[in-house]
């Protein structure tokens, strides 16, 4: 398979429409077809079901869209990388970002960096674990930032200063509001929302095997979408605290679990990594910011892979 052909079929696939995407391309409706039908071929099954006025993706077309988005990152990123070899003055940096207040760390170091080497470019994907950890597997980012202790057969890492308190997101007007502090048996019988991977991982840590008790009535892996449920009465969220707007009149509170559930960060990178010039500079100021270690004089840097 070739990319260009692959940038044809995700074109075709996000117009719905041959031509329109033959437009996006500015090739012909003809080329385009004749391209997507030897990729059919080449493939030996049907990637759309073509109507009079437009096309959808089968399922073999479904797959093939994420694998090929998936293919399509990693030449660019490649390309970037080799572009970038030379460049220490900039380059771009690939993060996968778990959602918490503690990313403030990161984002004032990524705020000297580029006061030293303003040609930097950042890409910061959020996720939960799961996600931003298969991207760095990979090879789609350079570092990940997670909430679950890393497994050290695989990644090198640096703990983020402070931790992450867990707590119940709910309406001022849930009776809970009333109380300082939630213990186990406050949650009995209470709609809850919250992450599969806190389900897995946290609460267990905090209420043992009572985790079986609770009510969950959904999961969400990103904190925005379950607050909006929360405003609207669908249940509680269990999460970290300094995440919502729970200012006057925001009509949310949040109260803290008790005993204090609290969550470490980590950001990481795999062993062995080969880094561009700048993703190298950057990870060694990481290295100095949050484990210490004595700043190297401007490219003298340690390596990356130890």
């Amino acid at each position: 398979m070739e990319l260009r052909v692959l940038r044809y079929f995700i074109e075709v696939a996000r117009e719905g429409s041959i031509t329109g995407a033959a437009r996006a391309l500015h090739i012909s409706q003809p080329t385009l077809s004749k391209q997507l039908k030897e990729l059919e071929a080449e493939l030996g099954c049907k990637l759309f079901v073509r109507g009079n006025y437009n096309v959808r993706l089968t399922e073999e077309g479904i797959l093939l869209r994420k694998r090929a988005e998936d293919i399509l990152d990693m030449a660019d990123k490649t390309v970037e990388e080799f572009q970038s070899l030379n460049d220490v003055t900039g380059g771009d940096v690939r993060i996968g970002c778990a959602e918490s207040w503690l990313i403030h760390h990161l984002a004032s170091v990524l705020k000297e960096f580029r006061l030293r080497y303003p040609g930097l470019r950042f890409h910061i994907t959020s996720g939960d674990t799961r996600v931003v950890v298969n991207d760095l597997e990979q090879g789609l980012s350079d570092f990940a930032v997670i909430v679950e202790p890393p497994d050290l057969s695989r990644y090198n890492y640096l703990s983020l200063p402070g931790g992450d308190t867990w707590g119940l997101l709910m309406r001022t007007d849930d009776p809970l509001a009333q109380k300082t502090a939630l213990c186990p048996a406050d949650l009995q019988g209470v709609p809850l929302i919250t992450s599969p991977q806190s389900i897995r991982a946290d609460l267990p840590r905090w209420c043992g095997e009572a985790v079986d008790q609770l009510n969950i009535v959904g999961t969400i892996n990103l904190f925005y979408n379950g607050s909006v449920f929360v405003r609207e009465g669908l249940g509680c969220l269990l999460v970290f605290d300094r995440l919502a707007d729970v200012s006057p009149g925001s009509g949310l509170c949040f109260r803290p679990l008790s005993p204090k559930l609290e969550t470490k960060m980590y950001i990481i990178w795999k062993k062995y990594q080969v880094f561009t010039p700048i993703a190298e500079r950057l990870v060694e100021l990481l290295k100095v910011r949050f484990s210490g270690q004595p700043e190297a004089p401007d490219g003298q840097g340690t390596a990356s892979s130890d």
